[in-house]
């Protein structure tokens, strides 16, 4: 494992107080672009660093910032695991209508997000701005947001 990789998880896990277990893998599975996945029922991130490394690319043009990056996926992931809603947020997935499980879904990024936010206060706001505002829009888009109202640690 590189080990500013290694640094970065352990920091960010000491900081959250979590003990979530932590996996890097090469790629992600499934054909979506996934930089990182919470296992609820392992109480696991793995972290997908070629994907992470092709959404950097993305959004910025250079893997410059690759470590930042990595950081802000990865605090993301660890605000999934530090929702104390999650567990309820994907129980009503399973008896909710399509568009009920969006916005559900939509509350549940926006949620991991919230946490992920105090987790790094050293990334420029600027640049984690960017990443949350891009990674909500496919989610936002699926519930129309003008009806929905944003988490007041959402906006930049």
């Amino acid at each position: 494992m590189d080990s500013k990789l290694q640094q970065i998880t352990s920091t960010l896990q000491a900081r959250a107080g979590s003990s979530v277990n932590v996996m890097l893998a090469k790629d992600f599975p499934g054909k979506r672009i996934a930089g990182g996945k919470y296992n609820m029922g392992t109480h696991t991130i793995t972290m997908y660093i070629d994907e992470i490394k092709r959404q950097c690319k993305i959004l910025f043009s250079t893997l410059d910032h690759f470590y930042e990056y990595f950081t802000v996926v990865f605090a993301h992931e660890l605000g999934h695991a530090g929702d104390n809603e999650l567990e309820e947020l994907a129980d009503r997935l399973d008896s909710s209508d399509e568009y009920e499980r969006k916005r559900i879904a939509l509350q549940i990024e926006e949620n991991a997000w919230c946490i992920a936010k105090d987790l790094i206060p050293e990334i420029d706001r600027n640049f984690t701005n960017h990443i949350i505002q891009e990674s909500l829009l496919s989610y936002r888009a699926q519930v129309k947001t003008e009806t929905v109202s944003v988490p007041a640690c959402i906006i930049p």
